[in-house]
């Protein structure tokens, strides 16, 4: 009698677990949404800077008839530039716009200074940029190889230059120009007060 309880108790537990396993919710499936998509635009403008860090105003205390008449002090020049993929240089320029006359006297006759008698000497600065020395008149206008900046008349000289790599495309360089006024050029200088603005600009080629 007691066995057959035993088995109608137990056969009645089993049925019990069954129920609770059957009533038990199975484990929630991942479901995903469809996909929304975002553009995203983005440009950066090319760009192609120069700055007078200093020296932006330069005297000279003239003598007559002598090569060397140091300016006062040497011009710092930084060109700053983001170019597009095919850029192959920089070249940064000191250019006046009327070659004949990078100076003009102030008083009475109006007497010049050539660019001719303008010479700068370079010193390289940041990322060790190629530099030139020489007068004012190394390119006229219009001449293979001058920038179209250069207006008719006027001339100038590169200075710097840069070539242009995969690892450079944003970069800058950097250059310190010691200017000299020669006035064996023009050796019946008269006494006068001389002023004049030389230009400094950069170019990217092509």
């Amino acid at each position: 009698m007691k066995t057959k309880l035993r088995s109608v108790l137990g056969l009645a537990l089993l049925l019990v677990l069954v129920q609770i396993v059957s009533v038990t919710p199975t484990a929630a499936q991942v479901i995903n949404s469809n996909a929304g998509t975002v553009t995203l635009n983005a440009t950066l403008t090319e760009s192609l800077t120069v700055n007078v860090t200093s020296g932006n105003v330069v005297n000279f205390a003239l003598a007559s008839n002598t090569a060397a008449n140091a300016g006062s002090v040497p011009t710092a020049v930084t060109a700053t530039w983001v170019l597009k993929p095919g850029r192959t240089s920089v070249t940064v320029w000191a250019w006046v716009a009327t070659t004949g006359a990078a100076l003009t006297g102030t008083g009475a006759g109006a007497a010049t200074i050539p660019a001719s008698a303008v010479s700068i000497v370079t010193t390289a600065g940041a990322n060790a940029p190629v530099v030139a020395n020489g007068a004012l008149n190394a390119t006229l206008s219009g001449a293979a190889g001058a920038p179209a900046f250069i207006t008719a008349g006027g001339s100038g000289l590169q200075f710097a230059s840069k070539a242009i790599t995969g690892l450079n495309k944003a970069s800058n360089i950097g250059a310190s120009l010691a200017w000299n006024i020669d006035t064996t050029v023009v050796p019946q200088l008269p006494a006068d007060t001389y002023t004049g603005t030389v230009n400094i600009q950069a170019q990217a080629t092509p």
